[in-house]
């Protein structure tokens, strides 16, 4: 089987024509780059839309029966001026256009509005690079509960793909099995490289973004924080769960599955090292920490009654009460007579006093209130089983940086510790926090 690398841009990658070429300089500089992931055009300046948000207004305007030609028009010409700036006027969208416009009046579906702008721009990339074009509709399949199907992808994707000497896919959406598009969840073409990378037994999957890699902590808290030269797919898990928005979560287990690495590489600047997303590594930690990672908009319910730990069933009752309300918590740290049972927010809206009422009458709590605006901060890292004084780091920190811990929990692979405070502190704590353990390596 040829070596192969299976590469994915994001939509700030291929914004317009002058990304495009600094994209296709990227994949025809190496033969092994068979393979290529298209987004839908980003942002190409700040104000601007991107054109996935476009088509979301367009589908919503064609759905209230509005006339919705002039904002059509103005998706169109961002194609068609990227066709005409590439220099490839010999090919026309237009015949797409008008199915594509035909199908918004006939109600196909959101997610058909969304998936089209990947299929435009993927069609736009295939013709400049002179590789095959592949329909995702046709390959990647979801199943009647609308999971993503592996089985029945790997049936069709790998002999195509095996018989392919070079394409690009359009990211982000697959189909259902009566034949309607069904998309990943927002930043889904993540997972259509890996699903991508997994079928064609890639060497490597790269993903370009507009960041040179994944970094230690979000650059909107933190000024300037430093790179993660290699991340394991355990760590790089916990710290997309916990907000970092490099790679879509969900992206990390067809490739983890199949033991492939990933390299989250920069497009305006290709010879960066990036970040290696790896199954193990024997490369030690740069620092203590791999990452910081937070998010707001959290609540508690709080739990107190003497003896819980020697009632059996106690936490199954709690639960039992959330999921009368079909709601689902995040972490449950707990000690001899107290539990906590985080939940978002937005989650719990509306349902708290039937919630309360429910535990109440299944466990009869002595002290029992929930506690909001609360934000979860997690420090993730291998080095840290292995790192004596992190948990003390850590709190001395927060101490000397005057922030109050609500709340901690450790999993028990030592991988991370979460600990809650109140949003006002959130930012201060994360500046802290990284201050403290980057500055341990120095």
């Amino acid at each position: 089987m040829k070596e192969t690398k299976v590469v994915k841009f994001g939509g700030s990658s291929l914004a317009d024509a002058k990304q495009f070429k600094k994209v296709a300089e990227i994949i025809l500089d190496d033969p092994t780059r068979r393979f290529v992931v298209a987004s839908a055009p980003g942002k190409r300046y700040v104000e601007d839309i991107k054109v996935t948000d476009m088509l979301y207004k367009c589908y919503e305007m064609a759905s209230e029966g509005q006339d919705f030609d002039e904002q059509f028009q103005m998706i169109k010409d961002r194609y068609n001026n990227i066709i005409m700036d590439l220099g490839i006027e010999d090919f026309s969208l237009e015949e797409d256009f008008e199915i594509i416009k035909g199908a918004f009046s006939h109600m196909a579906g959101r997610d058909y509005a969304a998936s089209r702008g990947e299929f435009l721009n993927s069609k736009v990339l295939a013709k400049y690079l002179g590789f095959e074009f592949i329909d995702a509709a046709k390959y990647i399949f979801f199943d009647d509960m609308g999971q993503f199907d592996w089985d029945k992808t790997a049936e069709k994707l790998i002999p195509k793909l095996a018989t392919t000497e070079k394409a690009v896919v359009p990211g982000f959406y697959g189909s259902m099995p009566n034949g309607t598009i069904k998309t990943f969840s927002r930043g889904g073409s993540d997972v259509t490289g890996s699903i991508i990378a997994r079928a064609a037994e890639a060497k490597i999957y790269e993903n370009w973004t507009d960041v040179s890699g994944c970094l230690i902590c979000d650059p909107r808290i933190v000024n300037n924080p430093a790179p993660i030269n290699t991340i394991t797919y355990s760590e790089l898990r916990e710290l997309a769960y916990m907000g970092a928005t490099v790679l879509h979560e969900d992206a990390i287990f067809p490739v983890r599955a199949a033991g492939i690495p990933v390299n989250i590489k920069n497009t305006n600047c290709p010879q960066d090292r990036g970040t290696m997303i790896v199954s193990e590594t024997a490369e030690p930690c740069e620092h203590i920490i791999t990452g910081i990672a937070g998010k707001k908009g959290m609540s508690v319910i709080n739990i107190e009654k003497d003896k819980m730990n020697s009632e059996v069933g106690f936490g199954r009752n709690v639960l039992r009460a959330l999921e009368k309300s079909n709601v689902s918590f995040e972490h449950m740290p707990s000690g001899v007579d107290t539990m906590s049972v985080v939940i978002q927010t937005d989650k719990l809206a509306g349902k708290e006093t039937t919630i309360l009422d429910e535990i109440r009458s299944r466990v009869h709590p002595d002290q029992l209130y929930i506690e909001s605006n609360l934000a979860l901060i997690a420090v993730v890292g291998r080095g840290m089983k292995s790192a004596r004084g992190t948990a003390a780091i850590l709190f001395t920190a927060l101490a000397d940086a005057r922030v109050n811990i609500k709340m901690i929990d450790q999993g028990s692979s030592e991988l991370n510790i979460i600990i809650g405070v109140a949003e006002e502190d959130f930012e201060v704590a994360m500046k802290a926090i990284y201050n403290a353990f980057i500055k341990v390596k120095k």
